[in-house]
């Protein structure tokens, strides 16, 4: 292996070990954690926490399921014609997990498809 190739290779392990070692391994974009609580069902807008999130444009939401029943993160309101046409999680097992990133400002509402009362709302800046 030439000299240079060996520069190349060793400099990019120093830019690796250096983010790693400072515990921000190249985390390019902040984001929000929101967790859907225990016993979500009945909560209604404090069924997902923070509520509401607020991220800037470019940034994740990531939202994850704490409770033991199934859920999901659906955009838009109940019944309505764009509801999920922005985001839509699925159904979320106990302990899984949903990304989004919202590349535009504006403010997202969202609910649990099979629990319509679990509202929440993501604000991006």
């Amino acid at each position: 292996m030439s000299t240079i190739k060996i520069a190349v290779v060793l400099s990019v392990f120093s830019v690796l070990a250096g983010g790693l070692s400072t515990g921000h391994a190249l985390v390019y974009a902040q984001g929000a954690s929101v967790s859907i609580v225990p016993n979500a069902s009945t909560m209604g807008d404090k069924a997902y926490s923070p509520n509401p999130a607020e991220v800037k444009a470019g940034e994740s939401v990531t939202w994850t399921n704490g409770d033991s029943q199934i859920h999901t993160a659906t955009s838009g309101a109940v019944g309505a014609e764009d509801s999920g046409k922005v985001f839509d999680s699925g159904i979320l097992s106990p302990k899984a997990t949903f990304d989004f990133k919202f590349d535009q400002a504006g403010e997202y509402d969202y609910y649990c498809t099979l629990h319509p009362q679990m509202v929440g709302k993501v604000s991006v800046s």
